[in-house]
């Protein structure tokens, strides 16, 4: 028995977005009061679902970057640092993070900072105000073959490991593949039906964070173009018989990220696992022939 086309145009619907704003209008708001020190520069924007569009009904956190703009980190050696006359600067990521932690303390509370996650800063709920997780970072060059590409990045607390992201490439990358040269729309509804599904078929507390919405967002962006269109029926069906098979003959080590930074599979932290990917293709197959 297949899924109705109905409920699947269902769960393509859009969820609400005004008390995200509403958040990151907040936040903003208590990082403008701030007392920074001198020439330190920032913005401050929404990633994740509710940038790119694709958040669905029952989303609630929100993420959020405050990226230190008057500092750079990059991919240059050292030699080539010095060729190009760059030097250390004086205000790091670190005391941009305390500074973050101190603004939102000073305006929320501090028993309304947890700073204990390892990746962001988690602004807990209040007075209407929906969860948020700021990523505090810093942006970032990267240099290759006399490209440059700009992204942020930050440091993991504790362990210092460094983790470098593209948000602005994913929103680009993302509009680009939603347009009318390419799914004429399509996309984004597709990935928010994918995204509405998972929750039908999870199994336990471990399944959801093993497909998180950022990895179905990077899966669906490797379907051909093509697999999209006609009816949401004919879309969901295209997508998972053709990302079924490419997972079990091997191609899937060739699927990009949306960023088109890295590979959407592997073992750093912003990949995925195959074995998890497999699982989910399989369980919506399961959930199509319910």
């Amino acid at each position: 028995m297949s899924i109705s086309e109905s409920q699947l145009k269902t769960w393509s619907n859009q969820g609400a977005t005004v008390s995200a704003q509403n958040t990151h209008h907040s936040v903003r708001n208590a990082l403008e009061r701030y007392q920074w020190p001198a020439n330190v520069s920032y913005i401050s924007y929404l990633q994740g679902s509710y940038r790119n569009f694709t958040n669905v009904r029952g989303d609630s956190d929100v993420d959020l970057v405050v990226e230190l703009t008057s500092v750079f980190y990059s991919s240059l050696t050292v030699e080539e640092k010095s060729q190009l006359g760059l030097i250390p600067a004086e205000y790091s990521w670190s005391a941009f993070r305390q500074d973050v932690i101190a603004a939102l303390s000073q305006c929320y509370g501090s028993q309304y900072v947890d700073t204990s996650g390892g990746k962001s800063v988690k602004l807990l709920p209040n007075s209407g105000r929906l969860k948020a997780d700021v990523v505090v970072a810093a942006t970032y060059r990267h240099y290759e073959k006399m490209q440059l590409v700009e992204g942020m990045t930050f440091w993991t607390v504790p362990g210092r490991q460094q983790i470098c992201n593209f948000p602005k490439r994913h929103y680009d990358n993302g509009a680009l593949k939603n347009s009318d040269q390419q799914t004429c729309g399509w996309y984004k509804p597709t990935v928010r039906v994918f995204k509405n599904a998972r929750s039908r078929i999870s199994a336990g507390l471990l399944f959801p964070k093993k497909i998180p919405s950022y990895f179905i967002e990077c899966l669906l962006y490797n379907v051909p173009n093509n697999k999209f269109g006609v009816s949401y029926q004919s879309t969901f069906t295209s997508s998972i018989n053709w990302l079924s098979n490419e997972l079990s003959n091997g191609n899937w080590q060739k699927f990009v990220c949306q960023n088109e930074m890295s590979y959407l599979f592997g073992n750093s932290s912003v990949q995925w696992n195959i074995d998890d990917a497999r699982d989910y293709i399989r369980k919506l197959i399961d959930l199509w022939n319910m």
